[in-house]
Parts: C-alpha cells; sequence; structure tokens
C-alpha cells in the first residue's frame, strides 16, 4: 500500500466523537492543552528528523522514542495518525545558520562519498536505529528535502512577492520585522534577538534575527549540491525544508509538531514564520518539545565530543530496548541524564519486567479481562504521555495480588501498545547451562544453593553478589538457579 493510501484511507477506529480526551503541553502556550484535532479522528504529526551526515548519537534518538510514544498515545486513543519525520540531506549548515559549509558536503569530503551517498548511508543507520527502539516506521512517512526542491523555491518565491523577503548579495532572506509576534515560540525575547546573540552577524540583513531562504553559492565555494532559482544558483535555507514539506504532505494547517528544544527558539520560530506569513493562516496547532538527553551535566553533542551510539550499548552487552525504558522513565519534558549505571538500572528493570510479563502469559494463556488499573494507566498516558507514572502503575499493578492474571495481560497489551517494550514478547534471556559456565562460577552455584536450602540467606546474597561481580546474573527459577551472563 502507497504512503498516500495509508495517511488518507478509511478511519478503521472508533470515531473521534467518542475519542477519550488526550492532553498535552502545548510549547506555545506553555500550558497543558486538550487536544483537538483540525479533522475528526485524523491526526497530522510532524517531527524534526535528523542530518543525515553523520551516525545519529543517542541523544538524537530520545525525539525518535518521544514521537512514537505520542503518535501510540494517540493512536490507542482512537485516532489515525499521519506521520511525517523528515531527513535533512541539504542546506543545513555548520554552526545551525546562516554562515559555513553544508553539513552534508563536510560528511561527504570526510568519508570520501557523494553526497547521496553519505546521505543514503546515514539514513539508513538512521531508520536501522529507529527500528531497533522499536518504533514501527511502516506507517511514517520519510521525505528528503532534496527531493522537494521545487516546493522549497515556490514557497520561497511568495514569501518574496508577499513582501516578507529581501535579497543580498548572498541570497534572499526572511524579514523577521515584517512578521508581528516573531519569537512567541520558547519566549524569545528582544535580549536573545540583538545581534550575534542566537545567529552570526551579517552587516547586509536587515535585522540580525532575519534567516535566509535561499543561499546563493559564493564564486569562491564549490558546494556538493545546487540547483538554479530566482535568487541564483545555490541551496535552500535550514529551516524553509520543514515548512515546504510539511505543506506539501500534511497540508498548510497540521496538528501538531514536535522536535528537540533546542530547535524551539530558532528553527521553529522561523518555521511559524516563513509558514504564517506565506499562508496567513495558523501552522501548527500543537507545539511539543521533548528536553535534552545530558551526560554529566552537559548536553550530549557531536560538537562537544561526549556521544554515544547504540552500537556502544549493544557492545556493553544490553538490549537496546533498555535504552527505549531508561527514556521512559523520566518524562519527555524533563532533562535526562545518561551514565552507564543509570542504563544497568533501566536495563535490569526491563529484564524484571519481561520475567513477569512471560510468568503472566502462561498463567493467563494469554486472555485478557479488564480491569480498574487499565483505566488508570490509560488516563496516565493520555495526560500529557506521563510515562514514569504509567510504569509505575504497570509495576504495582503486575507485582500486587489484587488482579487476576487475565487482568494483568490486558494491563501488558495496553502497556505494550503505548510503550513499545516487547512486552507480549520478551526476548528469550541467553541461559547458560553445563560447559558454557566456567567452574568458579558452578562451584559459587553450588555453595549459594546450600546456604539457601539451609537458609542463611545472608551468605546466600552473598555468594549471589560475588556470582554478579564475576559478570553473570543468577535468578531463582522452578527448577533452580538460572544464569545468564550480565552486560559488561
Amino acid at each position: 500500500m502507497s504512503w498516500l493510501a495509508r495517511f488518507f484511507g478509511k478511519k478503521t477506529m472508533e470515531s473521534a466523537r467518542h475519542a477519550p480526551r488526550v492532553f498535552l503541553t502545548n510549547s506555545l502556550s506553555g500550558s497543558k492543552e486538550l487536544f483537538i484535532p483540525l479533522r475528526p479522528g485524523t491526526v497530522s504529526l510532524y517531527t524534526c528528523g535528523p542530518t543525515v551526515y553523520s551516525r545519529q548519537h543517542i541523544g538524537n534518538l530520545r525525539p525518535g522514542v518521544f514521537s512514537d510514544t505520542l503518535a501510540r498515545t494517540l493512536t490507542c486513543a482512537g485516532y489515525r495518525v499521519r506521520r511525517v519525520i523528515n531527513i535533512t540531506d541539504v542546506g543545513h549548515l555548520v554552526g545551525d545558520g546562516d554562515t559555513g559549509e553544508d553539513k552534508i558536503d563536510t560528511g561527504a569530503r570526510r568519508e570520501g562519498l557523494s553526497a547521496s551517498a553519505i546521505a543514503e548511508r546515514y539514513t539508513k543507520s538512521f531508520l536501522d536505529d529507529l527500528a531497533e527502539l522499536n518504533v514501527d516506521t511502516k506507517d511514517i512517512f520519510f521525505p528528503r528535502a532534496t527531493e522537494y526542491i521545487r516546493e522549497q523555491i515556490s514557497l520561497a518565491r511568495t514569501l518574496e512577492e508577499k513582501g516578507f523577503a529581501y535579497r543580498i548579495r548572498d541570497g534572499l532572506y526572511f524579514d523577521t520585522s515584517r512578521f508581528p509576534g516573531y519569537g512567541a515560540l520558547g519566549g524569545l525575547g528582544t535580549a536573545v534577538l540583538k545581534a550575534g546573540a542566537r545567529v552570526e552577524t551579517n552587516p547586509e540583513k536587515h535585522h540580525p534575527a532575519d534567516f535566509v531562504l535561499w543561499k546563493k553559492t559564493s564564486p569562491d565555494v564549490h558546494r556538493l549540491q545546487e540547483w538554479d532559482s530566482p535568487w541564483g544558483r545555490g541551496a535552500p535555507g535550514w529551516n524553509i525544508e520543514c515548512s515546504a514539506m510539511a505543506r506539501a504532505l500534511l497540508g498548510i494547517e497540521i496538528d501538531i509538531h514536535t522536535g528537540g528544544e533546542d530547535l524551539a527558539q530558532t528553527h521553529h520560530n522561523n518555521e511559524i514564520a516563513q509558514s504564517e506569513a506565506a499562508s496567513g493562516r495558523p501552522f501548527v496547532r500543537y507545539w511539543m518539545h521533548n528536553a535534552f538527553l545530558n551526560m554529566e551535566g552537559e548536553k550530549i553533542s557531536k560538537s562537544l565530543g561526549n556521544v554515544l551510539y547504540l552500537s556502544d550499548i549493544a557492545l556493553k552487552g544490553y538490549h537496546l530496548l533498555s535504552l527505549r525504558y531508561f527514556f521512559l522513565q523520566a518524562h519527555y519534558r524533563t532533562p535526562l541524564s545518561f551514565s552507564w549505571d543509570a542504563l544497568a538500572g533501566a536495563s535490569g528493570a526491563l529484564e524484571r519486567l519481561w520475567k513477569l510479563a512471560r510468568e503472566i502469559a502462561r498463567e493467563s494463556g494469554r486472555r485478557n479481562a479488564h480491569s480498574e488499573t487499565r483505566e488508570r494507566f490509560l488516563a496516565t498516558m493520555r495526560d500529557d504521555l506521563a510515562t514514569p507514572q504509567a510504569l509505575g502503575i504497570l509495576w504495582d499493578s503486575l507485582k500486587s495480588e489484587e488482579y487476576a492474571p487475565e487482568e494483568k495481560w490486558g494491563l501488558l497489551e495496553d502497556a505494550e501498545m503505548h510503550l513499545g517494550l516487547s512486552l507480549l514478547s520478551p526476548p528469550s534471556p541467553d541461559i547458560l547451562t553445563g560447559a558454557d559456565i566456567p567452574k568458579d562460577i558452578k562451584n559459587k552455584l553450588a555453595a549459594r544453593e546450600a546456604a539457601r536450602n539451609s537458609r542463611d540467606f545472608e551468605e546466600a546474597d552473598r555468594i549471589r553478589n560475588a556470582i554478579e561481580h564475576g559478570g553473570y546474573r543468577v535468578d531463582d527459577g522452578p527448577d533452580g538457579p538460572v544464569l545468564t551472563r550480565a552486560p559488561l
């Protein structure tokens, strides 16, 4: 089925007139609001995606998990969600402003590849990372900026014709003084907009906050990607691509736009200005932003050199869904600090959750039943994606003796649809047996069993800790101890 058919196909879920109430924090108003879609039953959701000149670090992946959790929650509430995540393969300059080399050119020269080859390599890497984190991409459209050059030129021409843009020697710029209320998103004030405070100072610009719509290639610069335009041969500015692709794929007005909080003040204010100046209509109803992922008190960033990739997590022996669980332990608007100890805690919690899920699957026969705790879980997720509280409800309910196995299985079904943690089909543990177990660990296991049988639980715990310090995890199963390798 084509993506157009998926986007505009018949709605198969319950009518939005009967959809549950969902509340979302709107970055534009700074408050939690009842979500009301533009069109009953359908949600248009645009997420700012990556610039594909290098691998995406784990901080870049938090927005993907956040927008996926949002889409899951809206889908479970009865909406058909039309999703777009853009792929920036031109126009994003080093420094995120209006000067410098295109990041795609930088990556291509670094690896001795063409611009299209470098973009394709890291687009595939990004999509593979999303799949590892259980983001279902089959119903998401991933437009490339280079595929929408005509639409970007058309939008820039409209802005110039309406008097919102002006030409200077290096291209076409948006005139922010012509757009009342510019900078409303993220509380962008006049102090931030003063010369040099946010973008590079260009003496030809009418105002320091003005931004490029089309960058003309300088005679002394060789760009790997450029096109003819009314303003000379060059390439689009970074900001205009999202507005053009959102218009083309989702419409002039869209329901929700998400992204990292670092995009709010500049990139997203620019999107609002150019989109609304061109159409005369509101661009986005609900702006939503996730907070940074930090490491040792600083934002994870390529420029700071403190990056980690999914492959680093895999090399340590952690299941990659441990990172998704780690993200969900904090609210999406809360800054989150990464450490290996914190990831180990998330990994251990997820392993225990999977163990509970296997037990409940056996006890319930995978039959579900309605319960009050399912209603509480759903209400919590629909209250601005309160994932930490939802996980708390899940844990308390699964461990409680108040609920029947069928009620717990029903809760697990709801939790999986919202959280995407493979709760219904947990991965099998890598259980070690026989010759796979080193002799000293076998001896410790035997000593621990002897201590348990003699009810010397203090000694049993001491031996268990010694086993775990040796790189193994021991759990007690119905047929005796179960040994698995622990992450490095």
